[in-house]
C-alpha cells in the first residue's frame, strides 16, 4: 500500500491491542485519517487515547469516534463504505468470562464479523485486517505452532473466535474479499485490562494482595510486547497484496514462559516477596501451552517480535504503577474474573 492519504476504520480501537495500534497508526502516519467504531464495553476506553496521544477527540480532523455496536449493519455499511482499509479488533476478548457468560461472545465475535464481512462486500476495501488469536489453536499439538496447526479452541471464547475466523476464510475464498487473517499470540502492555493475568500480577503486587496462580502456573504462553504486535500489523497493512492478501499469519515471538514464572518476575521488577504468590484452583479448557512459529511472519514480512520479555515486562510494570487513576476504576472487576 503507498504512503499516500488513506481512511484507516478500526474497529475495538478504544480496547488494549486496538488502542495501542491506533496510537501507533496516528503518529507514524500523519497523511491518515483515522474511524474509530467502539462500544465502549468494560474494556473499551476512550480514555487509552487521551493518555497515549494527548488528543483531543472532539477537534481533531484526522480523527472521527463513533460509539456503535459492530452487529449494527447500518453504521458499520456507512463506515465501510468512507474507508479505504479495515483494521478489526473488535471482539469480547476474556477467556474466564466466556465460561460463565458466552452468549455475548458469539454475539460480538461471529455475527459482528459476519456483518463487517458482508459490509465489505457491499463496499470494496483495498484491505481487510481481520484480529483472530491463538486461542483458536488450543493447546500446542506440536511446537512451535505454525499456521496449519490444527483448530481445536478450548473454551466458549476460543470458539467464538475460530468461528469468526472461519467465517472471514470462507468470504476469501467465496467471494475473494481481500483479507488477511492474523493470529497474535498473549499480548501484554500498557492498557490492558486488569481482569487480565500480567495486568492482574501487577495491581496486585502494587497493592500487596495475593498474586494469584491458576493451578501450578506451568501453563505456558507466547508472551508478545503489544508494541511489536502493532509493528506486525503495521508489516501487514503495507505488505504488497500480492505477498498477504488471503493469508493467515501468526504474530508471536517463538518463546513460551510459563505463568509462575510470569508472576515471580512481576513481582521481582517492583522489589516485591515472592510469598505473595498464591495458587488458586485450575481453570475448565485451561491451555497447557502455547508457543508460535515465527517463520511465515519473517519470510512473509520480513517482521520478527524485538521486545525481550524482562524489558516489556518493565515497561508494562511502570505504566501500571505510573497510572493508578487510569486502572483503580475497574478495582471492582479484578476479583470476579482473575486471570485471562
Amino acid at each position: 500500500m503507498n504512503a499516500n492519504q488513506k481512511t484507516i476504520l478500526i474497529t475495538g480501537g478504544a480496547g488494549f491491542i486496538g488502542s495501542n495500534f491506533l496510537t501507533y497508526l496516528y503518529q507514524k502516519y500523519p497523511q491518515y485519517n483515522i474511524i474509530l467504531l467502539d462500544a465502549l464495553t468494560y474494556a473499551g476506553n476512550l480514555d487509552n487515547l487521551k493518555v497515549g496521544l494527548g488528543l483531543d477527540l472532539k477537534r481533531d480532523p484526522r480523527f472521527e469516534f463513533y460509539h456503535g455496536n459492530i452487529t449494527h449493519s447500518d453504521i458499520v455499511n456507512e463506515l465501510v463504505s468512507r474507508s479505504d482499509v479495515v483494521v478489526h479488533f473488535a471482539a469480547e476478548s476474556h477467556v474466564t468470562r466466556s465460561i460463565y457468560d458466552n452468549a455475548i461472545f458469539f454475539q460480538t465475535d461471529v455475527i459482528g464479523t459476519h456483518v463487517i464481512a458482508n459490509a465489505i462486500l457491499n463496499h470494496p476495501v483495498e484491505r481487510f485486517i481481520h484480529i483472530s488469536s491463538s486461542e483458536v489453536y488450543g493447546t500446542a499439538d506440536r511446537v512451535p505452532m505454525d499456521e496449519e496447526h490444527p483448530l481445536n479452541p478450548m473454551s466458549p471464547y476460543a470458539a467464538a473466535k475460530a468461528g469468526a475466523d472461519r467465517l472471514v476464510y470462507s468470504y476469501i475464498k467465496t467471494y475473494q474479499i481481500p483479507a488477511v487473517i492474523v493470529r497474535p499470540f498473549n499480548n501484554y502492555g500498557p492498557y490492558q485490562h486488569i481482569e487480565k493475568a500480567i495486568p492482574n500480577f501487577v495491581v496486585s503486587a502494587l497493592m500487596d494482595q495475593p498474586v494469584t496462580i491458576h493451578g501450578g502456573g506451568q501453563s505456558s504462553r507466547d508472551w508478545l510486547f503489544v508494541r511489536d504486535c502493532c509493528e506486525g500489523i503495521d508489516a501487514i497493512l503495507h505488505a504488497h497484496p500480492d505477498k498477504v492478501l488471503g493469508e493467515t499469519v501468526n504474530l508471536g515471538s517463538g518463546i513460551d514462559t510459563n505463568v509462575l514464572d510470569i508472576g515471580n518476575m512481576v513481582l521481582d521488577i517492583l522489589g516485591k516477596p515472592r510469598s505473595l504468590i498464591t495458587h488458586i484452583k485450575d481453570r475448565p479448557g485451561q491451555v497447557t501451552r502455547h508457543i508460535s512459529s515465527t517463520e511465515k511472519a519473517y519470510q512473509m514480512l520480513g517482521w520478527r517480535s524485538t521486545t525481550p520479555l524482562n524489558e516489556g515486562l518493565e515497561e508494562t510494570v511502570k505504566f501500571y504503577k505510573d497510572n493508578p487513576k487510569w486502572w483503580e476504576r475497574y478495582l471492582w472487576m479484578k476479583e470476579l474474573w482473575g486471570q485471562s
